[in-house]
């Protein structure tokens, strides 16, 4: 049944499996809802076999490689695109909150121009790595139960984490409480809709079999953003950090860093440093189009700032 319209009927898209990581050879189908169009696996899988899918390294973790400190700088420079898309204006009073904050590179790049910071992420591992590297605070939990007290939040920031959850109205609501009034909520997921999807298929990186559970166009968040009581304010399409990378990862997810660590590759240095290059040129190389198609309004992420309505 659909999470958004509850409507039964579906066509199925493409069935696939896990590209990147490779923690699974079973293969899943993606359908789009007759009624909404809304893109999902179907049938979902349980909280069990998704907990099998997530890596223990499945966020960016440095480490005191040389390979590792410049990746850490340009990871520091692409992530200024997100930074100013939540900083942009003046926020109101309180912290910035983070829900899949990962090892916390995007919180700490927040912390350096001076406002306050904290995170939450499924694994307790990545909420210690946060706090040890960075210097960020961090809980560990699970959407839609959140550990915070209302109106708490100049900014609540969810990065590539809404396509993770099955029931997307739930999480949406329980965020709703959190941001102090006139606070923002701020959500970037893969965009449904993008030029790359109609181009590759089920080879693009943004569908990420089995992980991401629903695919959403801009105006499938935007629908449901309003359901749930926000009203979106603007929009972008274009990420520096993701949708080059992205691209370069649909093209050859056999380069892409992280999935070679979590795949445990044996590489000498030469070859993981040649490897890096080799996904940094093409990154750089994907760079000119994944500009053209977020100019069309067809990128290949889409982030929302949105407000609760009458604020």
């Amino acid at each position: 049944m659909c999470p958004r319209c509850g409507c039964e009927l579906y066509l199925t898209l493409f069935r696939g499996t896990d590209r990147l990581y490779r923690t699974t050879q079973d293969r899943f189908n993606l359908v789009e809802c007759a009624g909404c169009g809304l893109i999902r696996l179907d049938p979902m899988p349980t909280p069990a076999e998704l907990a099998r899918f997530y890596p223990n390294e499945y966020w960016w973790d440095s480490n005191d490689s040389a390979v590792d400190r410049l990746s850490e700088i340009y990871r520091r420079l692409v992530l200024q695109d997100h930074v100013h898309f939540v900083t942009q204006g003046d926020l109101e009073p309180g912290p910035v909150l983070d829900i899949g904050c990962g090892g916390g590179s995007f919180l700490a790049a927040i912390k350096r121009r001076g406002h306050e910071v904290i995170g939450m992420d499924y694994s307790a591992r990545a909420a210690r790595i946060a706090g040890a590297q960075h210097g960020v605070p961090a809980a560990c939990g699970r959407l839609p139960a959140l550990p915070f007290r209302a109106q708490s939040f100049s900014a609540v920031t969810l990065f590539h984490v809404l396509e993770h959850v099955p029931d997307p109205m739930a999480c949406l609501l329980a965020l709703w409480e959190l941001p102090a009034r006139g606070g923002r909520l701020i959500i970037q997921v893969p965009n449904a809709s993008c030029w790359q999807l109609l181009l590759l298929g089920d080879k693009w990186s943004g569908l990420d079999v089995p992980r991401h559970l629903i695919h959403y166009r801009a105006e499938d968040l935007s629908d449901l953003l309003d359901a749930c009581g926000f009203e979106v304010r603007r929009a972008k399409y274009f990420s520096l950090r993701d949708n080059p990378a992205g691209l370069a990862t649909s093209l050859c997810p056999q380069l892409e860093p992280v999935a070679r660590r979590v795949r445990r590759v044996q590489e000498s240095k030469g070859g993981r440093l040649l490897k890096d290059l080799l996904y940094f040129a093409l990154v750089v190389a994907a760079v000119p189009f994944t500009l053209l198609e977020a100019a069309a309004a067809a990128g290949s992420t889409v982030m929302v700032e949105a407000v609760r309505k009458g604020e």
